[in-house]
């Protein structure tokens, strides 16, 4: 295959992204043109301009975006309204932000004349599968290298060792093996290999970075609000925020008492199982609330048939299929169920619970004429509760009266 002219490399600033940099310069001669999300990992960005530069980048062929309103407001609000819970368990924070690098990465390439685009994703993880699906269905006659798959550089001596040969900085903390390693983003941290490779062990309490051990949380509850827009938060404690904010502040919340830690065994989409650490203090509590909401405000129909997607969605989202027709298909259907999701739910922040224990709206659904144990005022007639459930028994008394019939013979 024809070398590329220029490529479009998913830059993070640190040493495997750099080593991929100067890597594509050496193995096929063309320009690099680097692009770095800021998804509100909490790392300073500016170092990843200077190390750009430092191996021979152009300042017009670096580009340091930030994207945390648009992380938030565009992938994880609307996955939210599904209440998207991969495996019964993980609020998928990886998985929501390699569509929105995905949708950059074409871009970039579009606007700077660029024939391929690279990413840092090992053969063995679903990032690979994430950034290529996503960029196949927005330009799809992108070239997408993935260097982990291509290189012989197959252990961390060797990298070193290119590194050095290519007067790339090491910090000294590179030079051995690092203890886990970490993806970061606005709506969690995920921690995975070495020290939790195996699954029979504890992860070690140095492991979480957001979030407060449960046993040095707080002794006194916290009692927040959060408000919502037709299935999206817009405000806390009465306070409208913007989309980041909102998840910056839930996010804060959460640690300070210990919400949102998650040890899982996942299947990945390529095959294999993997064990990771999760901490997604801002989403468990945003999940709590929303259903907290949608409890007295979404009608049992369309709750019901909603759950029973919401797997699929999740897996799709797993999977790398954001930019799907299907996942488009059912975000349709989510939102449309979201017109009415509108109101204020009080939680109950503590020892590690993000729990509901209050919720009004005035799109609530909610009569306590029906349901009161009191005099309802002729709002209901239980009698009315017979002829419902003969109908119902119709059925089964005819499966019945069949089944002993056919007994008898």
């Amino acid at each position: 295959m024809q070398h590329p002219k220029k490529v479009v490399l998913a830059y993070s600033g640190g040493l495997d992204t750099s080593i991929i940099l100067k890597w594509l310069q050496t193995e096929y001669g063309c320009e690099v043109v680097t692009f770095t999300a800021d998804l509100g990992q909490g790392e300073e960005l500016e170092p990843a301009r200077e190390k750009a530069i430092l191996l021979g980048i152009k300042p017009e062929n670096i580009h340091i975006l930030d994207l945390r309103e648009e992380f938030v407001r565009d992938f994880v609000f609307p996955m939210f309204r599904a209440n998207a819970l991969y495996e019964g368990q993980y609020l998928l924070g990886t998985s929501i932000a390699r569509p929105l690098i995905a949708k950059y990465l074409a871009e970039i390439a579009v606007e700077s004349g660029a024939d391929a685009v690279a990413h840092g994703a090992t053969g063995k993880g679903n990032d690979q599968v994430r950034f290529e699906l996503g960029v196949a269905g927005l330009e799809p006659n992108l070239r997408v290298i993935a260097p982990w798959r291509e290189w012989d550089l197959s252990s961390r001596t060797k990298l070193l060792e290119f590194a050095e040969q290519n007067q790339i900085p090491v910090a000294k903390n590179k030079r051995g093996e690092a203890p886990f390693s970490v993806d970061a983003n606005l709506l969690h941290t995920s921690s995975e290999g070495t020290v939790l490779e195996d699954p029979a062990q504890e992860a070690p309490d140095y492991v979480a970075q957001r979030i407060v051990a449960v046993e040095d949380a707080p002794n006194t509850p916290e009692f927040i609000e959060v408000t919502f827009e037709k299935g999206d938060p817009i405000a806390i404690n009465g306070e409208a925020l913007s989309p980041a904010a909102i998840l910056t502040k839930l996010n804060e919340l959460g640690g300070k008492h210990g919400i949102g830690l998650l040890d899982f065994v996942e299947n990945r989409f390529v095959g294999m199982k993997s064990r990771g650490v999760y901490e997604t203090p801002g989403g468990t509590i945003l999940l709590e609330a929303h259903r907290g909401i949608e409890q007295i405000t979404l009608d049992s129909g369309a709750g019901h048939l909603k759950d029973s997607i919401m797997p699929r969605y999740a897996e799709l989202i797993y999977n790398g299929f954001w930019f799907s027709p299907e996942r488009e298909a059912l975000q349709a259907l989510i939102d449309k169920t979201q017109e009415h999701v509108s109101g204020t739910v009080k939680l109950k922040l503590y020892k590690g619970v993000a729990r509901t224990v209050a919720r009004w709206s005035e799109h609530t659904l909610y009569s306590e004429k029906h349901v009161t144990f009191e005099d309802d005022a002729g709002a209901y007639d239980q009698k009315d509760a017979a002829g419902f459930i003969r109908l119902n028994a119709l059925r089964l008394r005819l499966i019945s009266a069949r089944n002993a019939r056919v007994a008898k013979k």
